[in-house]
């Protein structure tokens, strides 16, 4: 296979109608459409349409991926859900993401390119959306960690200076589906692990509990309640999701002044710990590596006296099996015969009888002098 290409979208606030569907159908014969995405490869040819097109008339999330190691994923969000100001301080530094306006929404687009995974194993897309899908959710609900991520990929590329401070306190533990995100872009897992080494301030349905919520939405204006029924009413997706986010900031800004203040780490000291994190991962490994070479041996040293043992009760059975196997004149068994002569050899080391095992060997080498392939073999031997 030259080349592969995967695309997936999904439709998750409005099912696609039929004039969509055909539509997408003209852009492609073999796609697999449904109301609610549209999925394709290609081992050969090139996608029709625009992944960007597509993304601001129909869809909420796109993910492309190809055999040469290009991953991209496509976020549509309402555009009050995010300000993109507020988002400057994660995505400044970062090249491989850019956010777009697109009438009431923001694209948040996605693009690293030339990804080489570690283990080289066959990839063929499917499957990463429906694990990455539940991170516009999170977004939408006010969790930025994925921006944090996204920040990473610029202090890896070494887009980032030491002294700059990062964009949140930590972000652990990671959700699921934030690591599926990392691993996805082959964020470095050191400087993930050195980030999630502190907790994140992220927003919690927990503190909302049914009470606090009657309370909460009890305090709202009556012409903010009577705003989120109405679009309630005429079919808006977003509404439970505004609401919580009026809630917890409602409730956040009560608890403010009660929390710890936090010491911002700077991307060197972020970089010193994936360095540190790896180097104990690196030991790790290797000790792992030795307790099992160490397991292996013992196993094999088990094993080799068994059969010594097994051996040794045989007696002069064992060099008329020798004899037995060189008159067979082919090649396993010579090779058969010479495992024995170095089994035997070994007991009589043990014993302290290699003189009588070097006579008899030599007898068995002048019997079959003329079998000069198991000789070649027993010269090589030494």
């Amino acid at each position: 296979m030259s080349e592969y290409q995967y695309y997936e979208f999904q439709a998750l606030d409005r099912p696609l109608d039929a004039k969509a569907c055909e539509a997408l159908r003209a852009l492609s014969s073999r796609a697999r459409i449904t109301a609610t995405s549209f999925t394709n490869s290609y081992e050969w040819g090139d996608f029709k349409g625009d992944p960007v097109v597509l993304m601001e008339r129909w869809f909420d999330l796109h993910l492309y991926l190809t055999n040469w190691g290009t991953h991209r994923l496509m976020v549509r969000f309402p555009r009050q859900f995010l300000n993109s100001r507020s988002l400057d301080i994660f995505l400044r530094p970062v090249d491989c993401a850019a956010l777009k306006l697109s009438g009431e929404n923001l694209i948040l687009d996605i693009v690293r390119e030339e990804l080489e995974p570690e283990d080289n194993d066959w990839d063929d897309g499917s499957g990463w959306l429906a694990a990455l899908a539940p991170l516009r959710a999170d977004i939408i609900d006010g969790d930025l960690r994925l921006f944090y991520l996204l920040w990473l990929t610029a202090v890896q590329d070494g887009a980032v200076p030491d002294d700059a401070m990062e964009p949140l306190p930590g972000i652990g533990p990671l959700t699921g589906t934030l690591d599926a995100f990392a691993r996805f872009f082959l964020i470095d897992q050191e400087l993930v692990a050195a980030a999630v080494e502190r907790p994140g301030d992220t927003p919690t349905t927990e503190a909302l509990t049914p009470d606090t919520i009657q309370r909460l939405v009890a305090g709202l204006p009556d012409r903010e309640k009577n705003g989120l029924l109405a679009r309630l009413a005429q079919g808006d997706a977003h509404v439970a999701s505004e609401l919580r986010v009026r809630l917890r900031e409602r409730l956040e800004s009560r608890s403010s002044a009660s929390r710890p203040v936090v010491t911002l780490r700077t991307a060197g000291e972020l970089r010193a710990r994936a360095h540190a994190i790896g180097h104990a991962r690196e030991r790790e490994k290797q000790q792992r590596l030795e307790m099992e070479r160490k397991r292996q041996a013992a196993e094999q040293e088990r094993a080799r006296r068994a059969r010594l043992d097994t051996l040794l009760k045989r007696g002069e059975a064992v060099w008329s099996e020798i004899e037995a196997e060189i008159e067979h004149r082919n090649a396993s068994g010579y090779d058969k015969a010479l495992r024995l002569l170095l089994d035997l050899k070994t007991i009589a080391e043990e014993q302290g009888k290699t003189e009588d095992f070097s006579r008899r060997l030599a007898a068995m080498r002048e019997r079959h002098a003329r079998k000069l392939r198991f000789i070649d073999r027993l010269v090589a031997l030494g």
